[in-house]
């Protein structure tokens, strides 16, 4: 069987943060409209 050996640190993973950082501005930006449509709903239709 192969041997494999893995030291941790080694991988890259700049891809995986640039999708994560992506994931997250995105659900920022989600929340935020979210909000804001609460808002404008609560002040045009009390």
């Amino acid at each position: 069987m192969a041997e494999h050996t893995h030291k941790h640190g080694e991988m890259d993973i700049h891809q995986q943060e640039g999708t994560f950082n992506g994931f997250v501005k995105f659900l920022t930006n989600g929340i935020i409209f979210c909000l804001l449509v609460v808002v404008i709903l609560a002040l045009f239709f009390q």
